[in-house]
């Protein structure tokens, strides 16, 4: 049930014939594991607990550094040094008492990845890292458990969704193949903080769309974004039957 402070606080969306208690309910019952909070993870953490997702699953095990405050907003002045789970918690907090928080500190691995994975409705990508793109892959693959993936880099952003328990849902190495360890990172090639804001967004708004289940998935769809001309474009990705890494399981499934 939710209570009177929670009806107050969800008013806004509850009002919406897409939302209403029902999916707010939905929303208060789902755990979220949020892969990196960086310049994606801010918005989308932000986004989340003040939607009142009620379990956050934090992991990231960098610290705020000075040069990540002109993109990461869910961090300060006063939080450089600290752990970015640590700065996260303090903020979500602040914004949303009535959610909990966990942390998860470690460089994650595939194996440490299954055990997150298996308590979370839905998983969000939002590192930079090619690793742990493919682990999160393989994991969520095995489990079952759908996620989303955003991306960006200069000015260009991407986001897609994949959800295994789909027939025709590609999965990560379907799109991409095999990782390139050449890619540039932020750090190399520069970003602006806005385009990270605006992929976290949409990851954030597609995330509240899936745990209510409402509007159109982003799976089989690859939506690009363009901030030097503020284009939006949009690709279709078909599911390789020949994949590597979800043939298999597709087959198991009995998915033709």
């Amino acid at each position: 049930m939710l209570s009177d402070a929670e009806l107050l606080r969800y008013s806004r969306q509850v009002l919406l014939q897409q939302v209403d208690i029902e999916g707010q309910l939905a929303l208060k019952n789902s755990t979220v594991l949020i892969v990196g909070l960086g310049g994606l993870g801010s918005p989308v953490a932000l986004y989340l607990a003040a939607a009142g997702v009620g379990r956050l699953l934090l992991a990231d095990f960098d610290r705020v550094d000075h040069t990540n405050l002109q993109r990461q907003i869910l961090h300060s002045t006063e939080t450089v040094e600290q752990l970015k789970t640590e700065s996260a918690q303090a903020r979500l907090r602040a914004l949303n008492p009535e959610i909990v928080l966990h942390s998860i500190d470690q460089q994650l691995d595939t194996d440490s990845l299954a055990a997150w994975v298996q308590q979370a409705t839905i998983v969000l990508d939002c590192t930079d890292n090619f690793l742990i793109r493919e682990q999160l892959n393989q994991v969520c693959i095995a489990q079952q458990t759908p996620w989303i993936s955003g991306a960006a880099i200069r000015l260009h952003g991407q986001l897609t969704a994949f959800d295994p328990r789909v027939d025709n849902s590609p999965c990560y190495f379907c799109l991409y193949g095999a990782g390139d360890e050449q890619q540039l990172t932020c750090s190399e090639a520069g970003v602006l903080g806005p385009l990270v804001g605006t992929i976290g967004s949409l990851q954030a708004l597609e995330t509240i769309k899936q745990l209510v289940g409402f509007g159109r998935s982003m799976v089989g769809r690859l939506l690009l974004v363009d901030g030097l001309t503020t284009e939006f474009r949009e690709l279709k990705v078909k599911r390789d039957p020949e994949c590597p890494v979800c043939a298999t399981t597709h087959g198991s499934l009995g998915v033709k």
